[in-house]
């Protein structure tokens, strides 16, 4: 079996641990899937250690039962998220000593990890640092700076920061689960790397991941990330206005809001109601459809105003050809790429993540919008496996470069040494 990469979502309702290998056409195809509610995690950050162990443990012997075992699953990428995430704009400038010598990648990691260097608030650090154009002798706009010729190396950069303690006790969870963090990924950037094609990216896209606890948004425009954020509400702020709003259990408000609800009060009927099991022998309590959508179109109408607000804020509102790819959970809801559309007048779909997936992949209902970022963080690890694999190939390439021009040199001397010593004779 070729090599499997595995994503674990450390959601605010649920944990999923996806499965995956690539496949000899370039796509993934997901082997095994598991899931368990997610109790230990509010907002995206992990508030109760042990019952998180527990929920990641249970995705994941899920995962292994469904192929009988035959998966061990170790190592894992990890989504990152929570209202704790920030992003800022930095520009890094290397200045080269040899002219001679093309840029490089070493030129370009150098820049990357100089970025890491820099001084946060206390308690934050550095989970991303994502270079957007690079600038070669005040040469701007340049994307790829590699084999250039220049003195002045400058880039800037999309940095990413979140609190130290969120990461450790993510990190902290999934090492009390047995398994071992390959890498902390950014949850929107995920989801995008799943729901998003190279079109949109290049023409101008917002995803929008509504999740239980938070909502994440991802700006793209030119290939280029421009701006994230991530909105502390989601699914389970409509769901609770639902509980008080109707006065019934939480958990009736969830199954009412998953099979009737809707983001549009005006698409419903008026005289459509649904009959809710009274408690312990009470009377069954009656509910309007409509009135139902009008408590869910109340807060998703507040969610998108934040949406908007971060897209305003990025400048490049007038800049976005591809619109809005509403993914995540919260996508699943009737009527919601309309209220989308109605409130920032700009086009709008549901993003499937099925981009990159293989028709092989025989896991049911794995093309949901709730798995986006788990097929995402699967994405992600490939991507960071080959990069590595490249970046080690490229080392061993320069040094036997470097080891045949040391031949070439040493044998031109013992030439000219055996030419001086023929003279001689």
């Amino acid at each position: 079996m070729s090599e499997i990469v595995v994503g674990l979502d450390i959601g605010t309702t649920k944990i999923a641990c996806i499965v995956g290998r690539k496949t000899e056409h370039g796509k993934i195809e997901i082997l095994s899937m598991g899931k368990f509610e997610s109790v230990g995690v509010t907002r995206g950050v992990v508030s109760n250690i042990e019952k998180t162990v527990h929920s990641i443990k249970e995705a994941v012997r899920e995962a292994q039962e469904r192929v009988n075992g035959e998966l061990s699953v170790r190592v894992v990428n990890v989504g990152i998220a929570g209202q704790h995430i920030n992003s800022l704009q930095h520009r890094g400038m290397l200045m080269r000593s040899d002219l001679e010598r093309e840029i490089a990648q070493s030129d370009i990691d150098a820049l990357v990890e100089d970025m890491y260097k820099l001084v946060m608030q206390p308690g934050e650090e550095i989970v991303h640092v994502l270079p957007q154009e690079y600038i070669v002798d005040s040469e701007q706009g340049i994307k790829d700076p590699i084999g250039m010729a220049g003195v002045r190396l400058e880039a800037n950069f999309h940095i990413i920061t979140g609190q130290i303690a969120a990461a450790k006790n993510i990190k902290k969870c999934v090492d009390k689960a047995g398994l071992e963090v390959d890498e902390m990924i950014l949850e929107p950037l995920a989801s995008a790397e799943a729901v998003l094609s190279d079109e949109e990216k290049e023409a101008g896209v917002v995803l929008v991941d509504i999740g239980g606890g938070t909502t994440d948004v991802a700006i793209f425009q030119d290939g280029i990330i421009r701006h994230t954020a991530v909105i502390p509400f989601g699914g389970n702020v409509i769901t609770e206005d639902i509980k008080e709003g109707c006065t019934i259990m939480k958990r009736q408000a969830e199954l009412l809001k998953q099979k009737f609800g809707s983001a549009l009060a005006s698409e419903c009927q008026d005289n459509e109601i649904v009959c809710i099991p009274g408690l312990r022998g009470r009377e069954p309590k009656e509910i309007s459809v409509r009135n139902l959508a009008s408590i869910i179109q109340a807060r998703m109408e507040e969610i998108i105003e934040h949406v908007y607000y971060e897209i305003k804020n990025s400048g490049y509102e007038n800049k976005l050809i591809g619109g809005i790819v509403v993914t995540g959970g919260g996508a699943q809801m009737k009527h919601i790429t309309q209220l989308f559309e109605y409130i920032t007048g700009m086009d709008a779909r549901i993003g499937y993540p099925n981009e990159h997936l293989a028709p092989s992949t025989m896991v049911d209902n794995i093309t949901s919008p709730m798995y986006a970022t788990g097929i995402g963080l699967v994405i992600k690890g490939f991507q960071h496996t080959y990069a590595n694999t490249d970046a080690e190939s490229n080392v061993h390439a320069a040094k036997n470069h470097s080891t045949k021009r040391k031949g070439s040199f040493f044998e031109k001397i013992l030439s000219q040494g055996r030419a001086w010593f023929e003279e001689e004779d």
